[in-house]
């Protein structure tokens, strides 16, 4: 599995349509168990992103991904923003001076991720965060390589299970047990992320 500077960059721009088509949702679920806003949020943030490397060139991955994440962090406000703006700046010095990446190297920048989400969210799996789809995301590329239609697989099925859960961290703890019943929306928006994934790299592969 190869994954060019072209369809990183395609990445980026399929995340930020799924972040403005899905905008309504990501905020009624934070209604739920947050501060509503979630959805506004990763929609001006992701399109900002899109603006940023769509008017740019990029030999290099990594510092495409920097810049996505100094937008992310500048942009967007709440939570949301360092949390995916440091996922991505970690990603980036893994991915730095790559203008491909094989599935060790990928893996190897959402493991920096997912390190540079625990460390600024102090979460664990199992807190109803959006690390509960990350974590599982990460240990499978770990175990068998990249597989993006099996991530987008395991996004979903993780995303899902957040409804069952007690959320530990952020805004949503102050609910004790109520938080229950409802999907974590950084899990829903995290899940978008590998969607996105799963198309570009399989019209990449077309």
């Amino acid at each position: 599995m190869e994954l060019s500077a072209a369809v990183m960059k395609q990445w980026a721009l399929r995340i930020n349509e799924k972040m403005q088509e899905h905008k309504d949702k990501l905020s009624e679920l934070d209604q739920a168990i947050g501060d509503g806003d979630h959805g506004h949020n990763m929609a001006r943030g992701f399109q900002e992103a899109a603006n940023k490397v769509n008017d740019s060139s990029y030999d290099d991955i990594g510092t495409m991904y920097k810049d996505i994440a100094s937008t992310l962090i500048s942009k967007v406000g709440g939570a949301s923003g360092p949390l995916y703006g440091t996922a991505f700046l970690k990603a980036a010095n893994a991915w730095k001076g790559r203008d491909v990446l094989d599935s060790e190297a990928f893996t190897e920048g959402i493991e920096a991720a997912v390190g540079g989400i625990e460390t600024r969210g102090k979460a664990s799996f199992g807190d109803k965060t959006m690390l509960d789809v990350w974590i599982p995301v990460r240990d499978e590329m770990k175990e068998r390589g990249v597989d993006t239609e099996q991530a987008n697989k395991t996004a979903a099925k993780e995303a899902e299970a957040t409804i069952d859960r007690v959320a530990k961290k952020g805004r949503a703890s102050y609910l004790g047990e109520r938080s229950k019943g409802h999907m974590d929306p950084g899990a829903f928006s995290s899940q978008l992320v590998f969607e996105a994934l799963a198309e570009v790299y399989k019209e990449g592969a077309s």
